[in-house]
């Protein structure tokens, strides 16, 4: 596939790198290229030749899966410079969550109960088929999940379009994961969001973040 990572930090980088490890034509959106390659992104670069860099437009407008990787609070800012049309009818892999960093650490969510990011995003790109996944665990083990438990975990997708979660779901079966249950629709992204206040304890209970949930049923 064609796909557009939005977003260049690590969730970025990393689904960018795997996605184009396993063959797929991968350009990474940024709000400015030239500033972002005045930054560290030329090493990494450089160890990823494969993957491209372009404007948040200019990335989604040839995409046909669009992967949104950038923070909460960025997400809809980055998507609307990508354009509603670039948007329409494409598939959304949305990966961000809601974290408010405004009164310090651990962060709180700025979206929670009876709304989702997930869904804000849906509203906002009506013709997007937006599907939320893997924002549950840390960005390394979203591309490589073998490395912990040979994959042995959950990962969970949600959205409205049942085409698009199959999109999604072959996408990261292709990643590793091997137990991907869909909870519903994009509302269902409510509950995937806010398991972010027990991931961020646990992770600093653990002391680390390769750990992830795994449903026993």
């Amino acid at each position: 596939m064609r796909i557009a990572v939005l977003g260049t930090g690590m969730v970025g980088r990393t689904i960018a790198a795997r996605a184009a490890e396993l063959g797929h034509e991968v350009v990474v959106g940024t709000r400015d290229a030239a500033a972002t390659r005045a930054g560290d992104w030329s090493d990494w670069a450089a160890s990823h030749p494969q993957v491209g860099l372009a404007g948040y437009a200019e990335a989604a407008a040839d995409a046909e899966l669009v992967v949104n990787a950038t923070s909460g609070d960025g997400s809809l800012p980055a998507l609307t410079a990508a354009g509603e049309e670039n948007l329409a009818g494409k598939v959304l892999l949305d990966i961000a969550n809601p974290l408010d960093f405004s009164k310090g650490l651990p962060p709180t969510l700025s979206v929670l109960n009876d709304d989702s990011l997930g869904e804000r995003i849906q509203r906002a790109f009506p013709r997007t088929r937006v599907v939320k996944a893997l924002n549950t665990l840390t960005a390394d083990l979203m591309a490589h999940p073998r490395q912990l438990a040979d994959g042995d975990h959950s990962v969970f997708v949600s959205g409205d379009d049942a085409e698009a979660k199959k999109v999604v779901t072959e996408l990261l079966t292709s990643f590793g994961h091997t137990d991907v249950i869909d909870l519903g629709d994009i509302t269902t992204a409510r509950g995937t969001e806010m398991l972010l206040p027990v991931w961020l304890r646990l992770y600093g209970r653990l002391g680390t973040a390769d750990f992830n949930f795994k449903i026993v049923r």
